[in-house]
């Protein structure tokens, strides 16, 4: 199934220059950049993005951290897209993530995290219409995509 999620280079990953390295990571894997942007997140959408968090002794600590740096904010589109980026991804706390995934091979903390990902359908729409407006996110056709998708999938 085709599905958008969100993914966020948080501060720390900006500021050790890991752009480049995740979205090749990303576009490695077969999916597609439809929207990007980086910007410093403002404090109501830092409020809306982790709103299930609210009431916790770390919220906070969310807000001043994401609100701190710049970020790279993107939509990315593909067969099960969701799923895909969260392996690449890693777990969270980098010390346990495996290495091959981004926080694996990059991450050592569980508060500096390097990079968002949404966790689910639900979540992916809430966190792309908290960042991006509709008519910022691009359509169009690579020239593989023809098989990116398997018959039987």
């Amino acid at each position: 199934m085709i599905e958008k999620t969100l993914v966020i280079v948080k501060p720390d990953g900006v500021m050790r220059g890991l752009v480049g390295e995740i979205i090749s990571r990303l576009e490695n894997k077969g999916l597609k950049l439809v929207a990007a942007k980086f910007e410093v997140v403002d404090r109501a959408k830092a409020s809306n993005h982790y709103a299930e968090h609210q009431g916790k002794p770390f919220f906070n600590g969310l807000l001043d951290f994401i609100t701190s740096a710049p970020v790279m904010l993107m939509v990315v589109e593909g067969n099960a897209a969701i799923a895909s980026v969260r392996n690449i991804v890693g777990k969270t706390y980098g010390v346990e993530a495996v290495p091959g995934s981004i926080r694996g091979d990059y991450g050592c903390s569980k508060a500096f995290n390097l990079i968002h990902a949404s966790d689910s359908l639900e979540s992916a729409q809430r966190e792309i219409g908290n960042f991006f407006e509709p008519k910022q996110i691009i359509h169009y056709s690579l020239p593989n995509e023809s098989w990116v998708v398997a018959k039987d999938d």
